[in-house]
């Protein structure tokens, strides 16, 4: 169930708090421009690498989502390195 929250002007989502932080377009070549106050947010610099997540229900992607690829490669080693170390025997 989606609940808005006006505290925190997000709507709630299983516990979770999504945000509309802004709308962008985008040109003719597919490009589009993330807010200097949202990359400053987010701690988006130059040169970082982004990887695009993408939710589909019903057949068709209705969500994208970003995430910067080192804070990616963090969580699939968190939650990998575990089991890894199992199956190695280490």
């Amino acid at each position: 169930m989606v609940k808005k929250n006006e505290e925190a002007s997000c709507f709630e989502v299983g516990g979770s708090c999504c945000r509309v932080e802004a709308v962008v377009g985008v040109d003719e070549r597919g490009q589009m421009v993330l807010p200097k106050e949202l990359r400053e947010k987010v701690g988006i610099r130059p040169g970082d690498k982004l990887a695009v997540i993408s939710w589909a229900q019903g057949g068709a992607c209705s969500c994208i989502s970003l995430i910067k690829t080192d804070e990616l490669a963090g969580m699939v080693k968190n939650l990998l390195g575990p089991m890894m170390a199992e199956i190695g025997g280490k």
